[in-house]
């Protein structure tokens, strides 16, 4: 795979078990400890502290890798932001998918000024190196302000009810909230979103609009690019 490849160095447990539970981990609303036991019913002897060591150590690689092997992203951006609260104090969540869902880039901050819209926006851009021909957004004032300085030949459609690809796409990460019962720091927030936002959706194709043949078929290519990002794709096969 080049030199992008993750290093295993000094590990002393296989790859298949170490890319197994970070993607348990990332995949589903699942703790350390409930990955801990799903690897102990396979006979897997491993602890909940070494698995959060892996999902830190690889999370964000595994979700490069992923982000690295996705087609361009579409010329439609929708743009939102959503408060969590971390540590008891407000952040906000800032989230950029494409028409497709494809989520682009997430950006903790403390703020949802024009700064911090500006900041999204060039982070968004540098992230993907490609400019959108839309950019569609909530009422919020900062975005337009924002707009006219870091991408003033975009167009910029500011409505609430044309976001709702944005919206949505806020579902799971919600979801993994609740079941981590909040984030506890800024810094750790930041560094598992951007894996999960990476990790997560390659895992959840449009099934809606596929029947289940083609479901099957499609998640066995998303397998398979795992298994080349994680590496174990260049393992030899078991006897």
């Amino acid at each position: 795979m080049g030199s992008t490849s993750p290093s295993y160095k000094g590990h002393r447990y296989p790859v298949e078990v170490i890319s197994h539970c970070v993607w348990l981990y990332f995949r589903f609303p699942l703790s350390f400890r409930e990955v801990e036991e799903l690897m102990l019913e396979r006979g897997i002897i491993v602890s909940y502290e070494t698995i959060r060591r892996w999902s830190v150590k690889f999370g964000q690689a595994y979700a490069n890798g992923l982000r690295r092997r996705r087609s361009r992203p579409g010329d439609k951006w929708h743009l939102d932001e959503v408060f969590v609260k971390i540590n008891g104090e407000q952040k906000y969540l800032w989230r950029a998918v494409d028409q497709d869902g494809t989520v682009l880039d997430i950006l903790l901050q403390n703020r949802r000024d024009t700064a911090a819209a500006r900041r999204f926006f060039r982070t968004v851009l540098q992230k993907t190196q490609a400019v959108p021909r839309v950019v569609v957004t909530d009422k919020l004032r900062s975005y337009g302000a924002a707009h006219r300085e870091v991408m003033p030949s975009v167009e910029h459609r500011s409505h609430k009810g044309l976001n709702n690809r944005a919206e949505n796409s806020h579902q799971p990460t919600r979801q993994r909230e609740r079941a981590m019962k909040g984030f506890r720091s800024v810094g750790g927030a930041q560094r598992f979103l951007a894996a999960f936002s990476g990790i997560s959706p390659h895992f959840r194709p449009r099934r809606h609009l596929m029947t289940a043949g083609e479901y099957r078929a499609e998640m066995t290519i998303r397998f398979a690019i795992w298994d080349q990002v994680t590496s174990v794709a260049g393992l030899p096969a078991a006897a």
